[in-house]
């Protein structure tokens, strides 16, 4: 049994899978994931935020990140991401994200489950900072 995370109201990100992400078992390489969950968080941080984050100064850098691997995914599938922020704290919040087949519901089509922590960051000055009032405002409806 899957212990699915509650991520009503998720980001939803299709997945096009390449033929260079299958490795030689004939499925998605594990490694890709990765890859696919930075994709996802790119089009979910940009809707959620919007203009208010200046990327090339101040932005989010990846803390931590675990993945359990539930089934293989295949070159002919139809796949999504799912991505919800789930817990917020001062410098910091929680992601997940859900690659599931399109389609499908509960535990039926989840391929993997990515949890993830996610750091406001300085680029220029190399340090973590408090997550802006701006930043929180969006994350703290997000969490509603």
């Amino acid at each position: 049994m899957i212990n699915i995370p509650n991520i009503d109201k998720s980001h939803i990100t299709p997945i096009q899978i390449r033929f260079n992400d299958i490795d030689i078992a004939a499925h998605v390489n594990n490694a890709v994931y990765q890859s696919y969950f930075d994709l996802a968080k790119t089009h979910y941080f940009n809707q959620l935020f919007q203009e208010i984050i200046d990327w090339k100064i101040k932005g989010l850098v990846l803390a931590h990140i675990e993945i359990d691997y539930y089934q293989p995914t295949y070159l002919d599938e139809n796949i999504i991401i799912e991505s919800k922020i789930t817990k917020i704290g001062t410098k910091s919040f929680n992601l997940i994200q859900i690659v599931r087949e399109n389609g499908t519901s509960g535990e039926n089509g989840i391929k993997c489950i990515g949890k993830s922590i996610m750091v406001a960051y300085h680029y220029q000055n190399a340090h973590s900072f408090d997550i802006p009032e701006k930043w929180m405002q969006k994350i703290q409806e997000e969490l509603r």
